[in-house]
């Protein structure tokens, strides 16, 4: 590790942080947007589109897709089906960052393994312009994103000596360059799709990758020189390392529920933003759906700074990595019992988009709390010889969260509404409190 962050001494060119930093940023910021693009058409394209019965038939292999999930669940109608295929991707693209985090660990080192997901990637988003191609593309596009994530993830750590305090914020600043992706996807590949035909949407997504494994392929001079080389052996793990495997396990499972309720906002949400909502703005211009997946990657970009400068004045008041887990999870509570009101105030009418608007507010700073504080927490804690498969690991939590996502989704036509939003309340509050009842356990085991 030592070598590692002296390759990186040299001039800093992003507030303050290795000139690596940028690259990395720029790298995600085009990888999210060209994910957060696809995700923003995925549930619409099939809804209003691909499930259709003209065009349900010509994709090769979803009618035994389709009988397999029904095997396990039951029949499946339209909104149902869409919902379990949204929650199978999102949830695949977080568990196979698993095994691309041990072929980099064990075989290809992390520079190689990135560069072959961010092109399988590209290829991934292109195959979606094909629609009988569609499960071969979500297939292409896991594999990919295997490949890319937990390692991309793992470099920013490297950039910093273990006790450096720019870390948190390095993964702050990381952070806001997936949402400024994210937040740029819906707008582009959104409108696209839904005003001049879904394939161009999926098509502009893998432009935006395609330029992302560009900019890549130009950082190598800047980036982590032990990124590029497998660990040719690993001493056994310490006490304390496995100490740190326990701890990242124990909180598997209340992170697993955030994200399980959270990426409701990709799913169901945007089902609400569709049919349940008055998108009407002034001289009669409407909203698209798909503008609404851009509130939150654009709320986090402009509230970081706010919570960056917020935990810097705190100092020593700083609340631990736990209890901004814990924060994080009972805003995203909060964030439904908004949509609670909204469904329960509105009733059969159609509610106001600020309700919306408020819903991702409270959903932004709880995520804002949780996701990158965690993705800084496991660099930290993480034994370094397996460090890219437990950020692998971790970013499972959201492969179990977006099968959740999936399951929970089947509900929302046959609940109402106030009643779905309140289940999702209650999940993320629960979650909450387990982390609260572990926080003692773990402070013992691994101080903040």
């Amino acid at each position: 590790m030592a070598n590692m962050t002296a390759a990186l001494k040299g001039p800093a060119d992003l507030f303050g942080h290795p000139r690596a930093l940028s690259f990395l940023f720029a790298t995600e910021m085009w990888e999210r947007f060209s994910y957060y693009g696809m995700r923003a058409l995925l549930v619409l394209y099939m809804v209003k589109y691909l499930l259709l019965p003209a065009q349900v038939g010509n994709v090769a292999g979803l009618a035994t897709f389709k009988s397999a999930l029904e095997t396990v669940f039951g029949p499946l109608a339209m909104q149902p089906f869409a919902s379990q295929v949204y929650g199978f991707y999102t949830g695949l693209v977080y568990l196979t960052p698993i095994f691309g985090g041990l072929l980099a660990d064990r075989v290809l080192g992390q520079r190689r393994t990135v560069i072959i997901g961010a092109a399988l990637m590209a290829v991934g988003h292109f195959l979606m312009a094909f629609e009988h191609l569609f499960l071969l593309a979500l297939t292409v596009l896991i594999l990919g994103n295997g490949c890319f994530k937990s390692n991309i993830s793992t470099q920013v750590g490297f950039l910093y000596p273990p006790g450096d305090r720019r870390r948190d914020s390095a993964f702050s600043i990381f952070y806001v360059g997936i949402n400024l992706g994210a937040f740029l996807a819906p707008l582009v590949c959104g409108t696209l799709g839904e005003e001049y035909g879904w394939h161009y949407g999926f098509a502009a997504a893998g432009v935006g990758m395609t330029t992302g494994l560009v900019i890549y392929l130009l950082a190598t001079p800047h980036l982590p020189k032990d990124a590029f080389i497998p660990h040719a052996s690993h001493a056994p793990l310490t006490r304390r390392d496995w100490q740190a495997i326990a701890a990242i396990a124990l909180l598997f499972v209340p992170a697993s529920l955030f994200w399980g309720t959270y990426e409701q906002q990709g799913n169901t949400i945007v089902l609400w933003a569709s049919d349940f909502t008055d998108r009407h703005l002034v001289a009669g211009f409407e909203i698209p759906v798909t503008w609404f997946q851009a509130l939150n990657p654009f709320m986090i970009f402009a509230f970081t700074p706010f919570i960056v400068a917020l935990w810097r004045w705190q100092g020593a008041r700083e609340p631990s990595t736990v209890a901004k887990l814990a924060i994080g999870l009972f805003l995203n509570a909060a964030s439904y019992l908004v949509m609670v009101a909204a469904a329960e105030l509105t009733g059969a009418g159609q509610a106001s988009w600020l309700w919306l608007f408020a819903y991702f507010v409270v959903l932004t700073v709880g995520e804002l709390y949780l996701s990158p504080t965690s993705l800084s927490w496991v660099t930290k804690v993480a034994p370094a010889s397996l460090l890219s498969m437990m950020m692998g690991v971790w970013l499972a939590t959201s492969f179990a969260g977006g099968f959740l996502a999936g399951y929970l989704g089947t509900f929302w036509s046959s609940m109402t509404h106030t009643s779905f939003f309140l289940m999702l309340a209650i999940i993320s509050a629960i979650a909450g409190l387990m982390i609260v009842l572990l926080s003692r356990p773990l402070r013992a085991v691994l101080p903040d």
